[in-house]
């Protein structure tokens, strides 16, 4: 692929309201993510869906890019192969397994934990300092979740909330390496180059489990798994990736805490699950948390 003279893209003012809107439009796709993993399910083992989605994803992104001309940015390859593989294999992977063991509402609300793990990523190579009163309001957004997790409100906590874990910290530490990234080039393209270099994984991982991975899908289960790979897996990141370069990886990283409301409200209306005054509450908590949190100074 050849690409036209195009100086690098210098590192965007910060305009955190602007980024976070922004973000907020690749969140409310994630937020679908959890719901539409269950669905999936129904039709796909969790390795396949790990797979296949990405293979998708990165065929789209591939036709994307030639028709556009773009360079393969070789700086980048090594990040963007670890990026890709927390973010395309890591999260995935580990919430289709605790989807087999938790609602997709439960895993919205423990998945609030995110900011606070995004946050510290981006302090610690992300070259982003927050201040004490972004931690403070981060860290009572996390202490809202573990209380949330562990006090049985819906479910008694148990192995899936493991896997949740291990979901949430894959996630917010390739969001941090991708948000880096897009500060030198549009976000569409971080995340389009993140699937092609994973795309060997993919492809051998959609091979290897497709005869045990595919059991009969349904037309939800087809549509489900469509919005994993075109939405959850795409389109998300290029909303999420802008918004973080302009606003900031750790601010903009606080609007994850309203997934929660997403999430819980498409867990009830696609899978008919019950949205206790509990769970709206926690939910609702977070919620004046980012708001609270929103000017806290970040360096």
């Amino acid at each position: 692929m050849t690409d036209t003279a195009v100086p690098p893209v210098s590192p965007a003012p910060a305009r955190p309201l602007a980024g976070m809107a922004i973000g907020f439009v690749g969140i409310a796709i994630f937020g679908a993510t959890l719901p539409a993993t269950r669905i999936a399910l129904e039709g796909f083992s969790p390795a396949f869906i790990t797979f296949s989605r990405a293979a998708i994803a990165a065929t789209v992104a591939a036709l994307t890019l030639l028709v556009l001309r773009k360079r393969f940015p070789r700086q980048h390859a090594l990040p963007l192969f670890i990026a890709g593989v927390l973010l395309i294999y890591g999260f995935p992977g580990f919430s289709s397994v605790a989807m087999q063991t938790v609602p997709a509402s439960h895993g919205g609300v423990v998945l609030g934990v995110l900011p606070l793990m995004t946050a510290t990523f981006a302090a610690l190579f992300g070259g982003e300092r927050p201040g004490l009163a972004f931690w403070g309001w981060s860290i009572t957004g996390a202490v809202l979740v573990l209380i949330f997790s562990l006090s049985g409100a819906d479910i008694e906590p148990g192995i899936g909330d493991i896997w949740l874990a291990c979901a949430a910290l894959s996630a917010s530490c390739g969001y941090v390496i991708s948000g880096k990234l897009a500060r030198t080039r549009p976000g569409w393209e971080v995340i389009s180059w993140a699937l092609i270099v994973t795309a060997p994984i993919s492809l051998a991982g959609t091979a290897l489990t497709w005869n045990s991975g595919i059991s009969q899908p349904g037309n939800g289960a087809l549509m489900a798994l469509a919005y994993l790979s075109l939405g959850s897996m795409f389109a998300g990141f290029i909303f999420w990736n802008w918004g973080m370069a302009i606003g900031g990886i750790a601010r903009v990283g606080q609007v994850q805490l309203l997934q929660s409301f997403v999430t819980l409200g498409l867990s009830a209306l696609l899978l008919g699950e019950t949205v206790t005054p509990v769970m709206l509450g926690f939910a609702i908590a977070v919620g004046v948390v980012v708001w609270c949190g929103r000017k806290a100074k970040v360096g």
